[in-house]
């Protein structure tokens, strides 16, 4: 989806300007620049892995080039991108119930004024691991949907949201009979006939921290002011969802977590202003749960208040009071392995075994077999099954065979996306044109699935050799196997200029195979 960037969005809604500084950044949509059209390999389509659930040897994953599938545990990976079903969406929210694995897509629409926003492009589900898929039309309102009836003695005025742009589902949950998802201009809503169709959910607007339908209220559902609501709700602004049971749901939005204990009816707000032991930020990029704890984890970014601060919260005891960590981190989302909790951040996972009181971060991640390290601290999704864990990165999927009792250790195996090669004679590398500054260029290459010594040299224009990557390092690596990196260094450390470049592959003792880098930053 993308290489992680501070970007600020202008969202605009209904030619309405929202404050930038409550937008979620972290959701900007961003193309790949490389498209890979095939179906089945032994890697994911592409290695922004921004979702991950696990099923015994099942895993599904959410990705900027669709959903990519293994049912053995990661040896052998079908994806669902560049086809009727899915076409160059991007993947915004996973969710899996009774059998039944469900995505919402997006992508980016050019707006009026120039650049591009994210807008949603509706639902999907399959029930036979991907064989046939069910498309589901994006959720909109049509202009007269101004009007919600909110118990005996309520009609609440709603803003109709009749467009896909920043109205995408972020998130998805289940309750028995009904789907629900967090679409942030369109709120939360639910379905309750398999996403035929959907209801707006009312939520607390700002100045209310609690709702029933016996209250007597007047407010308007809407996440901005303008022409239909002269005042705009943080609170309407949906982001995240999760279900503790059949009757339970934790509802993040940008004005705080709001939770329901009757199937979504009636609601109580915590934020970072009405509590004693409150969350950190009212800002909910991310809510987990954690079963076998009863422990709820948010997510919770800064938002307007000065007071308010980046980092996680959790609760153990409802909602009620909140302890918080990792003060300054911009976690993603959760994942958990029994009673440990995982949490994804811009500067790595942290892991804790003893609730939140000391937290550990994995040493360097190595592949086994390919010897190749895991180049970003960026991670974005987490979870596991028995001592496999998955990890999902800004550039990269990961999983780790751990060793029983030994947190963090065991065999790493890291999986990058990439153009399967055609021969063992021939190497390309990419991103090109390359900027050293911005990312770390992938040598492809393949040592024909055996054992090989290998050497790759970078030389200027002139064949001067610049830069020795690996010298006479043994390698095995088949048609699809992990790249060799270079960060646009010479060997005395520094940059490399603007300009044409050539590397040299060579394997065992084979002839050499060369490719051209245009380096450009």
């Amino acid at each position: 989806m993308k290489k992680y960037l501070f970007l600020i969005l202008n969202l605009i809604l209904f030619s309405t300007r929202i404050s930038a500084q409550l937008s979620p950044e972290n959701y900007f949509l961003q193309e790949d620049g490389k498209h890979l059209d095939k179906i089945s390999s032994k890697n994911p389509l592409s290695n922004s892995i921004t979702d991950i659930i696990t099923i015994g040897d099942t895993v599904w994953l959410g990705t900027s080039r669709g959903v990519s599938l293994s049912v053995d545990g990661g040896e052998n990976w079908t994806n669902f991108y560049g086809q009727a079903d899915f076409g160059t969406d991007n993947i915004a929210s996973i969710g899996y119930n009774n059998g039944v694995f469900w995505c919402s897509t997006a992508r980016s629409f050019e707006v009026t004024g120039g650049g591009t926003l994210p807008g949603g492009t509706g639902l999907k589900y399959t029930s036979n691991y991907g064989a046939s898929w069910t498309s589901i039309s994006q959720p909109l309102d049509i202009q007269t949907d101004t009007l919600i009836q909110y118990g005996s003695i309520n009609q609440i005025r709603a803003l109709p949201v009749t467009v896909a742009i920043q109205n995408l589902a972020y998130d998805i949950a289940f309750t028995p009979n009904t789907i629900w998802i967090a679409t942030f201009a369109g709120g939360l809503r639910k379905s309750t006939d398999n996403g035929q169709t959907w209801k707006r959910v009312v939520l607390p607007p700002d100045n209310l921290n609690s709702i029933a339908p016996t209250d007597t209220l007047d407010f308007c559902l809407s996440p901005v002011a303008g022409k239909f609501c002269s005042t705009g709700n943080l609170n309407h602004r949906v982001f995240s969802v999760i279900s503790t049971n059949d009757t339970t749901l934790y509802v993040g939005t940008a004005g705080g977590i709001n939770k329901s204990t009757d199937g979504g009816v009636s609601w109580i707000k915590f934020n970072a202003q009405n509590q004693t032991e409150p969350i950190s930020g009212n800002f909910i990029t991310a809510l987990g749960y954690n079963l076998l704890s009863n422990t709820i984890w948010a997510s919770t970014w800064k938002a307007e208040n000065l007071a308010e601060f980046y980092g996680v919260s959790s609760s153990s005891d409802g909602g009620q009071t909140w302890r918080t960590y990792l003060r300054d981190e911009r976690p993603h989302n959760f994942g958990f392995k029994n009673n440990d909790i995982m949490i994804p951040t811009d500067n790595g996972v942290f892991r804790s075994s003893d609730n939140g009181f000391t937290w550990l971060l994995p040493n360097s991640i190595v592949d086994v077999k390919s010897k190749v390290s895991l180049k970003t601290n960026i991670f974005y999704a987490a979870d596991s099954y028995q001592q496999k864990i998955w990890l999902g990165t800004a550039d990269g999927l990961v999983r780790l065979n751990e060793i029983p009792g030994r947190v963090w250790e065991g065999e790493w195996k890291i999986f990058f996306a990439s153009q399967q090669l055609l021969s063992s004679n021939e190497t390309y590398c990419y991103p090109n044109p390359f900027s050293p500054r911005q990312e770390e260029l992938k040598i492809k290459y393949s040592t024909g699935g055996v054992d090989a010594n290998v050497t790759i040299r970078i030389f200027d224009f002139g064949f001067n050799c610049l830069r020795t990557v690996i010298q006479n390092v043994l390698r095995n690596r088949d048609l699809e196997g992990a790249p060799e990196f270079w960060d646009g260094r010479d060997d005395n450390g520094n940059y490399v200029p603007n300009g044409v470049y050539f590397y040299r592959v060579d394997i065992g003792e084979n002839d050499g195979v060369y490719g051209k880098i245009l380096v450009l930053q």
